[in-house]
């Protein structure tokens, strides 16, 4: 007699699992994706850049973004991200605009950047506009930092660091450096949450302490989300709803307020909004009352960050809502 497989569990609607629909609350962070252009392919990418992309922002959207800056004080921090946000048109413009309203701005850095040609003054220009860096170290161990990210990388992203330490990242209060922790893309159904951050921070200083001498200031442990080259390697092992069922198994509705998408806009190099990275990158954008797809014009021409009410959310949610949480600035809760 052959046994059927039992049915696959329906996995729950990320709203009906809050019980209410995922509001908006008062804009206080721009976040644009500068484009897919970087030299690096990353196994995890979800925005899937590498150096055969070229898309990148244009120089009408990024006067449209700097007019925005400089209209909105609402806006304390400008999170810049790609690809390689330091190789795609507007960064050092939007880094200045943004650093004469005495705003807080984030470049999420590979590090390894620092070695290209052209970009060797990258350490000097961070310093200089006190730009807090958030780069990606997924591993202290060297092996598997280069499994997820490319031959050599972990020694690039040492040499990078202690170029920022020289510096003064990681000592003065002015010059933040922080890492970020992503586990690797699951390779069965042995699902994991992320570690806990605080321990996992120590271990990271630690390390990277007594074998290079570096410091810096906190550690980011992040979920990989089933989104863009994480989706492909899931799908590819049918492990893409398992895993979103793994997700939602361990929702934790204490990281809900919490969430970064409630207080951030995120903008592609297209200039049109979505309400976080991810549904960014899936191509589902922020609408506002009237159901209409907000852009960076619509923000401009109503004279307001606060045209969204309720934030779009898909299956992928949990993601940022298992175990202890998972946003840009790492654990939630």
């Amino acid at each position: 007699m052959v046994q059927s497989k039992p049915a696959p569990q329906i996995l729950p609607n990320f709203e009906a699992a809050l019980g209410q629909p995922l509001t908006k609350m008062p804009i206080s962070v721009l976040q644009i994706n500068l484009g897919r252009r970087c030299n690096l392919s990353c196994s995890h990418c979800h925005v899937e850049a590498g150096p055969q992309r070229t898309e990148e922002l244009s120089p009408e959207v990024c006067d449209q973004l700097v007019e925005m800056i400089h209209r909105f004080p609402q806006i304390q921090t400008v999170d810049l991200t790609g690809g390689a946000p330091e190789m795609n048109y507007g960064f050092r413009p939007i880094v200045e605009a943004a650093r004469s309203q005495g705003k807080e701005v984030i470049v999420r850095s590979n590090l390894t950047i620092f070695f290209e040609p052209g970009y060797e003054d990258l350490p000097d220009y961070f310093a200089q506009h006190q730009l807090r860096v958030v780069a990606s170290l997924p591993c202290y161990l060297e092996d598997n930092v280069d499994k997820m990210r490319g031959q050599g990388v972990y020694q690039d992203s040492i040499q990078a660091l202690q170029l920022l330490n020289q510096k003064g990242y990681g000592q003065d209060p002015n010059l933040v450096i922080d890492l970020v922790y992503n586990p690797p893309v699951p390779m069965s159904e042995d699902f994991s949450l992320t570690p806990e951050q605080a321990g996992l921070e120590q271990a990271y200083k630690v390390y990277l302490r007594d074998h290079f001498g570096l410091q810096f200031n906190s550690l980011f442990t992040i979920t990989n989300l089933p989104i863009g080259r994480t989706k492909f390697h899931l799908d590819h092992r049918q492990l893409h709803g398992p895993y979103l069922r793994f997700l939602a198994q361990h929702h934790n509705g204490g990281t809900v307020a919490n969430l970064m998408c409630r207080n951030e806009l995120s903008v592609d190099y297209l200039g049109q909004v979505y309400d976080c990275d991810f549904n960014q990158m899936e191509g589902l954008p922020a609408l506002d009352g009237q159901g209409l797809p907000v852009t960076v014009q619509t923000l401009l021409e109503r004279g307001t960050l606060d045209v969204v009410e309720q934030v779009q959310t898909r299956p992928y949610c949990y993601g940022c809502t298992a175990g202890n949480g998972s946003s840009c600035g790492g654990s939630l809760v």
